[in-house]
């Protein structure tokens, strides 16, 4: 079995119908996606998943639907207004821009494909006997080389946190970083930029009548605490959900779905007394890493990342990164918020955001602790962690290759394809298309006639069916039909009734 490159993911997702270039007929809308009719199936899947598992099986979360439109006050007071920016940098020869802090972290990728390269040609010379960690430990080039990396990042972290944009550019400067495009060391001052994209209220001009596409979800999660607390009765701790767009102006757009301008945030801030904070945030983030394995992420491609530069509202955090094709990154985030977010609405709204706890008699503002995730690049992870090329037998006993999506069964666009096995032939077709609408009142079915036998199995493993039920002259003397497995290519005769039983006990959500 071996994994899909970056360009073959992207290709695979257009030419399966998962995910389009947004206005493409027009050249496209730079980092703006579509889902197609398997992406939409996908998406849905993952959302139903998260929302299962974070709402349904919690008695103390709840959920809302907030506007994106918000009084622009909210985002002064969660601070967005003043400090959601990112450091630009400009090079003078190729005209293109970047983010400052990315290609400073770039510069660090580099010198850690050294690291693994060497690791990997120890590994090769030593075999069994290999102790990886030791020989990162002693090995003194590899110690120097961490070292650097150490070094850089950490100064550079000091800069962002200090928003000292001239130490930044003296850095890259320093490092004697290129542009990527050209080869050019002709930078520019770094600058900051403001993420939000604003709009105008009604008819109303000027800053008067400004608003905000929100650039997270969570706000509004702030801003109903109260109706929410109080119309669902919660006690603290509890958490409210919301899975709903969110859009940023993001300047250096790239690798695919992972960077978005208007993308969807499914997030859970956890209310909890002052003082629990720190519990509550290692049980949230051991806790959404297990949520990862479970849907089939293996351990090997995820990781935490304690992070360095910790936001304004922040007194701990910590990304759960996956290995994408392109490297390790973020997927999803758990942050500490404190007491900031409600503290700051209630100062500068005036309106009290507290909570009477009656076991110690006490009002205060709840800490917060939050999750995230990007639910476009979770797809994105799902689709890179199951896309592989494996060598299987062939109908005459050859070795041929086939891509297979090995998605989650619970995920998959399809449960389960019905396949007459000729188009032709007015019995099987109609008994297929009965069995069709049998199975397609219970999970998502979909019904193929074209091609031969084999083509119509390796276009639904492509898309991830993780069952094709194949209909012949033997099902229409005794009802019994062949059930394929996606996975390990098993093929058993069965009852339909058998069939549909077998596919509903593969398909549940792992909660």
């Amino acid at each position: 079995m071996s994994a899909i490159d970056f360009k073959r993911l992207t290709s695979h997702c257009k030419e399966y119908g998962f995910i389009f270039q947004s206005s493409e007929i027009y050249d496209g809308l730079a980092a703006v996606y579509d889902y197609g009719p398997n992406g939409v199936e996908l998406k849905k899947n993952i959302e139903s998943y998260w929302w299962k598992s974070m709402v349904q099986m919690h008695d103390n979360i709840v959920g809302i639907d907030s506007a994106i439109f918000m009084h622009p006050k909210v985002w002064k007071a969660s601070g967005h207004v003043d400090a959601f920016n990112d450091p630009l940098v400009d090079n003078k020869d190729s005209n293109r821009r970047y983010r400052a802090d990315q290609l400073i972290e770039g510069y660090c990728e580099k010198i850690e494909a050294k690291i693994t390269k060497d690791v990997t040609k120890a590994a090769k010379r030593f075999g069994d006997d290999f102790d990886e960690k030791q020989f990162r430990e002693t090995n003194q080039r590899i110690i120097d080389r961490q070292a650097k990396i150490d070094d850089v990042l950490g100064r550079m972290n000091n800069f962002l946190k200090e928003e000292n944009m001239e130490g930044l550019k003296a850095l890259i400067e320093e490092l004697e970083i290129a542009c990527p495009e050209s080869g050019s060391r002709n930078w520019t001052d770094v600058r900051q930029f403001n993420l939000m994209f604003s709009t105008q209220l009604g008819n109303i001009a000027g800053e008067e009548g400004k608003l905000y596409l929100r650039p997270e979800t969570a706000q509004g999660i702030f801003t109903n605490f109260l109706n929410v607390q109080k119309t669902s009765r919660q006690k603290i701790p509890f958490g409210i959900a919301q899975i709903g767009k969110a859009f940023r102006n993001e300047i250096i757009a790239r690798q695919f779905t992972f960077r978005m301008r208007e993308f969807h945030q499914m997030e859970m801030q956890f209310f909890v007394r002052p003082g629990e904070d720190a519990k509550w945030y290692d049980y949230w983030k051991n806790t959404r890493l297990e949520w990862h394995k479970a849907i089939g992420s293996s351990a090997e491609k995820l990781r935490f990342h304690d992070h360095d530069n910790l936001a304004h509202y922040a007194n701990a955090a910590v990304d759960i990164e996956f290995d994408f094709p392109f490297g390790f990154r973020e997927l999803e985030g758990i942050h500490s918020r404190t007491d900031f977010d409600l503290s700051s609405h209630q100062e500068l709204s005036g309106k009290k955001l507290q909570y009477f706890d009656p076991e110690i008699n006490e009002n205060y503002v709840p800490y917060v602790v939050e999750t995230s995730i990007g639910l476009d690049r979770m797809i994105l992870s799902q689709m890179a962690n199951a896309l592989c090329d494996e060598t299987v037998p062939d109908a005459k006993g050859k070795e041929s290759t086939r891509t297979v999506l090995k998605l989650h069964p619970s995920l998959a666009p399809n449960k389960c394809a019905i396949l007459p096995l000729l188009k032709n032939h007015e019995g099987l077709v109609t008994m297929g298309k009965d069995v069709f609408n049998q199975f397609k009142t219970s999970f998502n079915t979909i019904y193929d006639e074209k091609d031969a036998i084999g083509r119509r199995y390796r276009r639904q493993d492509a898309i991830g069916t993780p069952f094709c039920l194949t209909i012949d002259h033997q099902s229409l003397e005794d009802q019994t039909v062949t059930l394929r497995n996606r996975d390990d290519l098993t093929q058993v005769r069965i009852s339909i009734e058998e069939a549909k039983a077998k596919v509903n006990s593969n398909i549940e959500f792992p909660l």
